[in-house]
């Protein structure tokens, strides 16, 4: 600490902003190590092709607020689709809750609501048609969709228009379309290392405070 000059000043007010300084010193440098956590772990998400979306739930928080200092600062790194990025970080196993098989969408079975897995019975409501289960011995079975077509984006679509009268004109081109695959259990790989990360963010935090508490030390 700079306290020779205390003898030419107010020794309370000297110290006061020294403290204030240090405090941002400290924020400065526990800001920098969250923020590139936060994007090492985004960059494992898209690293691993699991796309910008769910790379984009990882965020963080800074404590307390800006406008309160303090000496102990501390940081928040979360993702907002917590259990999609365990089963990645720690590669599990999930079974059907029922004891029943995993009902895997095709691409060609689309997106659920508001973007969440979609199931058989939302998939028949949203079409207004009956899924056939094929058994294939040695292989899995699959739920179909008969006389199906298929979108320029390859989204089955029922293959049946309504009339302005009310009847219901069959489309060309039907065809039956896989759309889940029947699995009793689907191990999911370990594409994520989140411990890693965090401990190099620790490092990184840990040489960044030793530099912070010098006299005039910069975190950068």
């Amino acid at each position: 600490m700079r306290l020779g000059s205390a003898l030419e000043g107010n020794l309370t007010e000297l110290l006061a902003r020294e403290r204030g300084d240090l405090a941002d010193r400290l924020r400065a440098g526990v800001t920098e190590a969250s923020t590139g956590l936060k994007q090492e772990l985004r960059g494992q998400v898209t690293g691993a092709g699991m796309g910008e979306r769910l790379a984009r739930t990882w965020q963080d928080k800074i404590y307390p607020p800006r406008h309160k200092q303090t000496l102990g600062p501390a940081a928040l790194v979360y993702s907002k689709a917590p259990e999609i990025v365990r089963a990645f970080d720690e590669g599990m196993t999930i079974r059907s809750r029922d004891g029943f098989f995993l009902a895997v969408p095709t691409e060609a079975a689309g997106r659920g609501t508001g973007g969440k897995r979609l199931t058989p019975g939302e998939w028949e409501r949203r079409h207004g048609q009956r899924l056939r289960l094929v058994y294939r011995r040695g292989a899995p079975s699959l739920l179909v969709a008969d006389n199906t077509r298929l979108d320029g984006r390859g989204i089955a679509r029922a293959n049946v228009t309504r009339a302005r009268a009310g009847a219901y004109t069959r489309l060309k081109g039907r065809t039956t379309v896989p759309i889940f695959i029947l699995l009793p259990q689907v191990t999911l790989p370990k594409v994520l290392d989140v411990a890693r990360a965090e401990k190099r963010a620790l490092d990184s935090l840990y040489r960044t405070v030793a530099r912070a508490v010098n006299a005039g030390g910069d975190v950068n």
